[in-house]
């Protein structure tokens, strides 16, 4: 089963969990909203977060680790001779080449027993960690389903457990931005410094030649390079002039014409 069908199947689950929370919470107040503690709709986003939440992190992590772990077992599988004295990019090109015979692509490999036995093997135990992690990630999510059903009773605080979720969900997404935009500025810094180590600040802010042909690893053949910035720095500025001849007039009129002379529905729908 494909990740993509599991990830319909919790949504799918998720929404019943919702109707089943909110029936479960408008059957213990008797008929009488005013004995639940909170409005029955959070009742139902309570058991549709226990059903799927769960479920979810469970199905992210195997995306993350599962390729990993599959690999190494495939790798480690392969007789001593084939794999010795191959260094880490020789082994990376191997089990490229497995994984290419595995899906259908590079056909070449195919006369080789041992890459179309380990071949073979990748496709099985995707097969089986697929379903394997599918059940084990709906069983989840039915579990987490029971559990928040049986909790709802009518002074159950689910509008209090649906805010603490979503105020750890946020700040979740906020610490990931945060994470992001430092990797983002750690990756540039680094690279900067690889860069600045071959080639001289001086030439790189005032070369009059953009020809970054250079060889990256030792087994390559290439040119010197020339990494003079000026060139780019002037099509980078031509351009920026191109767009700010347009959007400036656009921009500044428009504006002008909905301030001032635009009807208030044309302003308002614009």
């Amino acid at each position: 089963m494909s990740p993509t069908a599991v990830l319909a199947i919790l949504f799918v689950l998720a929404v019943v969990g919702y109707f089943v929370g909110r029936g479960r919470a408008l059957a213990a107040s008797g008929g009488r909203l005013t004995n639940l503690h909170s409005v029955p709709g959070y009742y139902g986003l309570y058991v549709a977060f226990w059903c799927g939440i769960p479920a979810l992190l469970l199905l992210v992590l195997w995306l993350f680790l599962g390729p990993v772990v599959i690999d190494r077992v495939i790798m480690g599988g392969l007789p001593p001779e084939v794999t010795e004295g191959l260094s880490a990019a020789q082994q990376n090109l191997l089990h490229a080449r497995i994984q290419n015979l595995a899906g259908g692509r590079f056909q070449a490999d195919a006369s080789d027993p041992v890459l179309l036995a380990a071949a073979e093997r990748l496709v099985r135990l995707q097969r089986i960690a697929d379903w394997a992690i599918a059940v084990v990630a709906l069983a989840v999510a039915i579990a987490g389903m029971v559990f928040a059903r049986s909790r709802i009773a009518p002074k159950f605080r689910a509008r209090n457990a649906v805010e603490r979720i979503m105020t750890v969900f946020m700040i979740l997404c906020s610490m990931i931005a945060i994470l992001t935009t430092l990797g983002i500025i750690l990756s540039l810094l680094f690279e900067s410094l690889r860069f600045f180590a071959r080639v001289p600040v001086t030439e790189f802010l005032f070369g009059l030649q953009w020809s970054p042909q250079t060889a990256i690893r030792a087994d390559q053949a290439g040119s010197s390079g020339a990494f003079g910035a000026v060139p780019v720095f002037t099509g980078t500025l031509l351009i920026s002039l191109i767009a700010m001849l347009v959007a400036v007039p656009l921009g500044l009129l428009s504006a002008i014409y909905l301030a001032e002379y635009a009807p208030r529905r044309v302003r308002a729908t614009v």
